[in-house]
């Protein structure tokens, strides 16, 4: 069994192993929020660099909260800093005009929860590789042996995927491992391809 979390859009890592494990692949949302994590953050590649984007949440300092418990915070504008972000990263991108009608309508609204964000965000990728979405477990699923399980943010990785083209790969050298966007963007039908040759 392959054990997620719930991401906000995800690693090309995470997205290798819901690729690759197919029926063996479940979401855990029986779990406690972990902060600095890709539960509330995802990293695109920009013009600077890579940046990270994060959803503002409320009260995220407290220990032990449930994922299902957090709120989204609309106290900063993180929802127009993302979308420009995104814009300004890939508008030149081949397949920007194809995908960003999909990710504009996470920005125009209000979000209560971040799993309601998230599962949003599940749910485009899936439909962009042509997916099905993984099974969900509303209760924690404690890690048999054998098991893979991608929840602890500390774990040692050994993901390996071929460098793809990325929009910067002129001025800059190929960065692996970013947010899902990325491989989309660049690569578009042909991700779906490249998380199948990655190495977990």
């Amino acid at each position: 069994m392959i054990i997620l979390p719930l991401q906000y859009f995800g690693s090309t890592e995470y997205w290798t192993a819901l690729v690759q494990g197919g029926d063996d692949v479940v979401i855990d949302l029986g779990e406690n929020y972990v902060k600095r994590s890709e539960r509330n953050r995802t990293r695109i590649m920009t013009s600077e660099g890579v940046m990270q984007l994060s959803v503002q949440l409320a009260h995220a300092n407290r220990p032990r909260q449930p994922m299902r418990s957090m709120l989204v915070d609309y106290s900063k504008r993180w929802q127009h800093q993302h979308h420009m972000a995104i814009e300004s990263a890939y508008r030149s991108s081949p397949y920007y005009d194809y995908y960003a009608p999909h990710i504009d309508g996470l920005y125009q609204r209000e979000w209560e929860r971040l799993v309601d964000l998230d599962r949003a965000t599940l749910d485009i990728v899936c439909r962009a590789l042509k997916i099905e979405r993984p099974r969900i477990s509303e209760s924690y699923i404690t890690a048999s042996e054998g098991d893979i399980d991608l929840r602890d943010k500390n774990r040692v990785s050994s993901f390996e995927t071929e460098p793809y083209f990325q929009v910067f790969c002129d001025r800059m050298a190929f960065e692996p491992n970013l947010s899902i966007l990325d491989m989309l963007m660049c690569e578009g039908p042909a991700a779906i391809e490249i998380l199948r040759r990655s190495k977990l």
